[in-house]
């Protein structure tokens, strides 16, 4: 089940990298990015893989879904720099949905590094206090907090300086109100992954029915 995890968690990373640039509206309350409906599910995924196979495991995928969105950026860049065949009009189109600014690029890695690696420090800590119990507890708490951290840095280091102090605020609150109800949302996602899995593969060495990656 590791690698379904691990396959669904870098699919939704590339998805949201490349839907990111649609803006969609809630009401006349909020404008987000699309990149928001897909990147929430990162979060429960991973929780899922604290719980059954342990932090290491989870660092290994965070680090793996770091890599592969620097290698998906570097392919992208290739493409756009191909040149064009005569019959292919639509270059501009290409670049305006594929090929984002550096600042914004630059942002988005170092939010994800810095709010996922804190997610799995934070549910791992939770984990070890209280064992498999509250489960609800550490999935919204770890993925709360470190989502608030990954809008703040995402939002803080793409937009500061190019719109006004009150409109990043606005930003930073309208998409983290967004994320919040959502995780609160998932988190039977979270249940039902843990109990497919323990379920399929069995309990395992570490005491919290943790189930082997072999």
């Amino acid at each position: 089940m590791i690698l379904y995890l691990n396959g669904a968690f870098v699919g939704l990373l590339i998805l949201a990298n490349v839907v990111a640039v649609k803006l969609f509206g809630i009401g006349n309350y909020a404008i987000l990015p699309a990149a928001v409906i897909v990147y929430v599910f990162t979060y429960p995924i991973i929780d899922v893989i604290v719980e059954v196979y342990g932090k290491k495991q989870a660092q290994r995928t965070v680090q793996a879904g770091l890599i592969t969105q620097v290698l998906a950026l570097a392919f992208i860049a290739a493409a756009i720099a191909l040149p064009s065949a005569s019959v292919f009009t639509e270059q501009q189109s290409f670049e305006t949905i594929l090929g984002g600014s550096f600042r914004v690029i630059a942002a988005s890695l170092i939010s994800y590094a810095i709010s996922q690696n804190l997610d799995v420090l934070v549910f791992n800590k939770l984990k070890n206090r209280h064992g498999q119990k509250k489960l609800w507890l550490r999935n919204n708490a770890s993925t709360m907090l470190s989502q608030l951290v990954d809008t703040a840095i995402f939002i803080g280091i793409a937009f500061y300086g190019v719109v006004p102090a009150a409109v990043l605020g606005t930003m930073i609150i309208t998409q983290y109100i967004f994320k919040f109800f959502a995780s609160i949302a998932i988190t039977p996602l979270v249940y039902l992954l843990v109990s497919i899995i323990r379920k399929k593969e069995g309990p395992s060495r570490d005491g919290y029915e943790a189930v082997s990656i072999d």
